[in-house]
């Protein structure tokens, strides 16, 4: 079993920045793949960003890339998303999740760990 929570969301203006952060507890989390996803009001879950277990193979989604930044610090068992330039459109609760694969997916149905969320506001 895993544990995450995340952290860091709130309202900023747009143009401005915020920086999320998901804390793993439970399994050795260093192990596996992680990932943040998105989902704003009336919409399906959407893929934001992956990073893989030994952290050397990251992607983002092309409405993000250049904006957003995954990282992870293995001593603190924590992933973080470094989120510059927002826009109104990145408006939505973000969640964290991880897998039982040293690889990421970005199928929201790949993964089997899932924090509570954290909203994340972009006033225009």
């Amino acid at each position: 079993q895993v544990q995450l929570v995340e952290l860091g969301g709130g309202l900023v203006q747009a143009g401005g920045s915020l920086r999320l952060s998901c804390v793993a507890s439970g399994r050795t989390s260093s192990n596996y793949a992680m990932a943040w996803f998105r989902q704003a009001p009336g919409k399906e879950r959407e893929f934001v960003a992956a990073v893989n277990s030994n952290g050397n193979i990251k992607v983002h989604a092309d409405s993000v890339k250049g904006r957003f930044t995954i990282s992870r610090d293995y001593g603190k068992n924590t992933m973080y998303l470094q989120m510059n330039s927002l826009k109104p459109e990145d408006t939505a609760v973000y969640f964290c999740a991880t897998r039982g694969y040293i690889n990421y997916s970005l199928r929201v149905d790949d993964y089997d760990y899932w924090g509570q969320g954290t909203q994340v506001t972009v006033s225009s």
